[in-house]
């Protein structure tokens, strides 16, 4: 199987098979990474749409600085935030520009199922799927950069200087937006289980 680096090497000299290839290769991914921010179907193609055309007129702007991986994640993000940017701007609503600063706590905060990654029994299987559909609007409430960076690294499973090379920022940058986003997710939650306390 040829390396991503030959494939683009092709597809520089306009090989349609290699961008085919390369497309395979990637697009699912590109798509749920896509669709797990908009939410919208059609939105997610269109914007994938748009990133493999980037890349198919644009192959020789990588010159293999980073991995081809990350490049294309960055592609699509950027153009996934200038779609929300968008959406915003029609809905007349400003953009969120809550600033949190970075301590040294930890996530303890956070629940278990959020944090491990053990195959659940059947019983657990709904429980789980409410909640991973409950934390989805919790993450879907984040200010947009923040949202950006907690859904490189759960989603796309990339780790923090991957997703600074995606982004386009200091690793600093993503350590703080995570760390915001995680405390953040973890205080909502917890006032979650404090009201189904207080119901029961």
């Amino acid at each position: 199987m040829l390396s991503d680096s030959e494939l683009v090497a092709r597809m520089c000299e306009h090989d349609a098979s290699a961008f085919e290839e390369l497309s395979a290769r990637y697009r699912e991914s590109i798509y749920r990474h896509v669709l797990a921010t908009v939410h919208e179907h059609s939105a997610a193609e269109d914007i994938v749409q748009e990133v493999f055309l980037r890349i198919w007129t644009r192959a020789e702007q990588w010159q293999e600085r980073g991995s081809f991986k990350a490049w294309l994640f960055r592609i699509a993000t950027n153009l996934t935030l200038n779609y929300l940017r968008t959406q915003r701007r029609r809905r007349q609503q400003p953009l969120e520009t809550a600033a949190d600063p970075f301590d040294e706590s930890d996530e303890s905060g956070l629940p278990a199922w959020m944090v491990e990654h053990a195959h659940p029994g059947p019983e657990m299987l709904v429980e789980q799927s409410e909640r991973n559909q409950l934390l989805q609007q919790l993450v879907e409430k984040l200010p947009t950069e923040k949202r950006a960076v907690f859904r490189l690294v759960h989603d796309a499973e990339m780790g923090t200087r991957q997703v600074a090379q995606t982004l386009g920022i200091p690793e600093g940058t993503v350590k703080s937006r995570l760390h915001y986003a995680t405390r953040r997710l973890a205080q909502q939650w917890r006032d979650l289980q404090q009201e189904w306390e207080d119901l029961s």
